[in-house]
């Protein structure tokens, strides 16, 4: 073999795998620079609120209502990527992301901020949606629980990194710095998916107004499915602690009481990367021998551990260890849950069960941070958080004893019908 030939086939053997894995190599890419984005703006919305002059329940408000426009999008999103493709449910959600977040950027007023906020929780969502849907899309259930862990594994990246650019940035250039940057992603994301990413959506005869009826019908058979609504519950726990207490309760006492820089407040949420990088992959390899409910009960108990570190936490190092069991939790479970939710879908009914799970789970993203911070304000932080722990293992041991195991086997759509049938029985 000559020399030349040699040297070739390394490339060649790259060039075989990115035409194998191009759809996951772009979705990923897609996903974790817009997560980046995101992080970056995680340990300055508080404090950006904060400065209109607002209660600690209009800080959650600020939060809340990213998460009211990811619940009301996550079913349109869902609807545009049947109806258009996965593409174009994903360039529009990079623009609104970009928009939303000059709105908030320029912001003169405390209410002009939480428009900005919901237009780009709306482009959030639709970017959350169709990617979850692009990956039902390419995988089989044998390997997508791994699957879901690479693509959790970029997607905790981006949000556990962010949080250092994105708190140098509020300290150095200003707290509205972070916000212009994410306008930049939210672009880069929109163009990215129209000029690189495949279109992976079923090719099929169904005109457009019919696929918008069908989505519809399907939309309210899968809110009926009681594994979906079970894992919905999972998600929506974790949602309300994230956003409610992590995002929210967890930057304001380690500003007031333990006396944390928003540099080191952004340190301190970007250790979640570390250890969720290490463990998620892992997971998804457990996920994929043993199943999935083996893999999600035990991470909500590593959440709700913690969030009681949080609450205790006396010291920055106390907080960086408490970052570290999150990170544990999110790294376990971070991809479990999207991968029960696609193995819960019934052929054909996948954009409708996964808007459907994010429209369910995004729920706890509006009511998290709003009854955390009124918590908040009559409670105190250290209570609220002790008692969010207490709500999410609860959660998670209620999925452990009802919810079937839903891996190892392709389910037919007569199966799922019977399964649908005795839940409504149930």
């Amino acid at each position: 073999m000559s020399r030349a030939r040699t040297a070739r086939l390394p490339l060649l053997h790259i060039a075989s795998w990115y035409r194998k894995y191009r759809v996951l190599v772009w979705i990923s890419t897609i996903v974790g620079i817009n997560q980046l984005g995101f992080g970056s703006i995680v340990p300055v919305v508080p404090l950006y609120a904060q400065a209109f002059g607002v209660s600690e329940a209009l800080v959650g408000l600020a939060i809340a209502v990213y998460g009211l426009a990811r619940f009301t999008s996550s079913a349109p999103a869902g609807w545009l990527a049947d109806r258009s493709g996965r593409r174009w449910s994903l360039f529009l959600g990079g623009m609104l992301t970009a928009f939303g977040n000059l709105i908030c950027a320029l912001a003169p007023t405390y209410g002009v901020f939480l428009l900005g906020r919901f237009v780009s929780g709306s482009g959030a969502s639709m970017v959350l949606t169709a990617g979850q849907i692009v990956l039902a899309d390419i995988t089989e259930p044998a390997t997508r629980g791994r699957t879901m862990a690479l693509y959790q594994t970029v997607f905790l990246f981006g949000v556990g990194f962010g949080p250092i650019p994105g708190g140098l940035l509020a300290q150095y250039g200003g707290l509205g710095t972070p916000f212009w940057v994410y306008a930049g992603v939210g672009t880069l994301v929109a163009f990215l998916a129209l000029w690189r990413l495949p279109e992976t959506r079923p090719a099929d005869a169904v005109t457009a107004r019919e696929r918008e009826f069908v989505f519809g019908q399907q939309l309210l058979r899968v809110l009926r499915h009681r594994p979906l609504v079970l894992i919905s519950m999972v998600t929506f726990g974790n949602f309300f602690a994230r956003t409610g207490a992590l995002f929210t309760l967890v930057p304001l006492r380690a500003e007031r009481e333990i006396g944390l820089s928003p540099s080191q407040i952004g340190f301190g949420l970007a250790a979640v990367s570390i250890v969720s990088l290490v463990m998620a992959y892992p997971a998804g390899v457990l996920v994929d021998t043993f199943g999935r409910k083996i893999v999600i009960a035990p991470a909500t108990l590593f959440s709700g551990l913690g969030l009681i570190g949080f609450a205790f936490a006396p010291s920055y190092f106390w907080f960086l260890v408490a970052c570290v069991v999150w990170a544990m939790a999110s790294g376990i479970g971070g991809g479990a849950p999207a991968a029960y939710a696609a193995d819960a879908a019934p052929p054909g009914m996948t954009a409708a069960a996964l808007s459907a799970y994010r429209m369910l789970s995004e729920f706890g993203y509006v009511v998290g941070p709003t009854l955390l911070g009124l918590a908040a304000e009559f409670l105190g932080i250290r209570p609220t958080l002790i008692m969010t722990a207490i709500g999410i293992v609860s959660l998670g041991a209620l999925f452990w004893l009802a919810a079937p195991e839903t891996y190892q086997r392709r389910r037919s759509v007569r199966e799922w019908e019977h399964s649908e049938a005795i839940s409504r029985r149930d």
